[in-house]
């Protein structure tokens, strides 16, 4: 079950490791390319649902809005993280919805508040449901880990195995740089650990060659693009609040962090000619979604920038579940979206555990 589930990063990653999905999404842009790609959606605000409506779904996934968390956002979540962080002592003391919802719409911001919507989720799953889910996924801007962390406290309450932290994306293969505050929970059995890293991370001005030598190098922009020539980004965005000085990233490089600006940035060759923007096939590929990913509706740029990198996700979820890492096979499978696995296959190399897991 998927909250906030945007145009499918999670569920791309899930239905090619077999698991059947469902996602509850408010923007109908993003609904529109979900079916596209024929992904099971619910179209509507997740504060009107819960656990009772999807009485099979046994896992819970999660990625709130980050608008009012990022660093190019208002900065509404980081002023009210001390009262989210009393709304979570709240919800575990299963204080009355009703009066919490009041005092959720005094927030500057009321985007803030979908933060806690997971956490609402799981507990009514245990008190009303009388059905756990067996793992729980969230992912969020890296300002949000401090709420990831009382929720960690909460479900380990709960009986829960926990586990978060920042994650990089170039670290697990994407050609991006992104950081990201992760949570996985599991019921139960031995305790769970967010992925290791499989790439090295990005350091500006030293060679992916450079560093740990049991991990492969990060992955460059031109190795996943089909342009002719190397090339270069100029971001949308200045760095270090100068508007004037725009970041700059090479094809040999990982991009910059993908946001619903991308289709503002510059793509010029090597002889400073401007060249064509990213197409959403491109600026997909940069997340990790399919070539053929069905980017539908308005705003894809906004949809793509918002998503989950589906190769990132691959890991933390088969992390989650006690699986072994996901193998390259498996996650090649990425490349192309009209050929996807049903969701009754077994990942690569784990029939034992998803028997167990089952």
């Amino acid at each position: 079950m998927d909250l906030f589930a945007g145009p499918g990063g999670l569920d791309v990653a899930a239905e090619k490791l077999g698991i059947a999905t469902a996602g509850v999404e408010w923007d109908p842009a993003a609904c529109t390319t979900r079916r596209a790609a024929g992904l099971e959606t619910w179209e509507g605000d997740v504060r009107r649902f819960g656990p009772s409506d999807f009485p099979d779904a046994d896992v819970l996934a999660g990625g709130p809005p980050c608008q009012t968390f990022t660093v190019a956002g208002t900065g509404a979540g980081r002023r009210a993280l001390d009262d989210v962080l009393a709304f979570v002592e709240r919800i575990i003391a299963r204080e009355d919805r009703e009066e919490i919802l009041k005092d959720l719409s005094k927030l500057e911001d009321e985007r803030t508040g979908l933060v806690l919507e997971p956490l609402r989720w799981a507990l009514e799953a245990i008190d009303e449901r009388d059905k756990p889910y067996r793992a729980i996924v969230l992912e969020q801007v890296p300002a949000v880990l401090p709420v990831w962390e009382a929720y960690a406290r909460a479900l380990e309450g709960e009986g829960y195995s926990v586990d978060c932290g920042l994650l990089r994306t170039e670290a697990f293969g994407v050609p991006q740089t992104r950081k990201r505050a992760v949570l996985i929970a599991r019921m139960g059995g031995d305790s769970v650990t967010l992925p290791s890293p499989t790439h090295r991370t990005y350091r500006k001005g030293v060679s992916r060659e450079s560093g740990d030598s049991t991990l492969s190098p990060w992955r460059t922009m031109g190795e996943v693009l089909d342009r002719e020539s190397p090339f270069s980004v100029i971001s949308n965005y200045g760095t270090g609040g100068d508007p004037k000085a725009r970041g700059r990233r090479g094809s040999w490089e990982p991009s910059a962090t993908v946001t619903g600006k991308i289709s503002r940035n510059r793509v010029v060759g090597l002889d400073g000619e401007e060249l064509d923007r990213f197409s959403p096939s491109e600026a997909g590929r940069l997340q990790t979604f399919p070539a053929d990913y069905p980017w539908s509706g308005r705003d894809v740029g906004q949809q793509i920038g918002n998503a989950v990198p589906p190769r990132l996700a691959m890991h933390v979820l088969s992390a989650a579940f006690g699986w072994a890492p996901p193998s390259e096979e498996k996650l090649s499978t990425l490349r192309t979206w009209k050929d996807k696995e049903p969701a009754s296959a077994v990942p690569d190399g784990n029939s034992e555990a998803v028997a167990a897991y089952v």
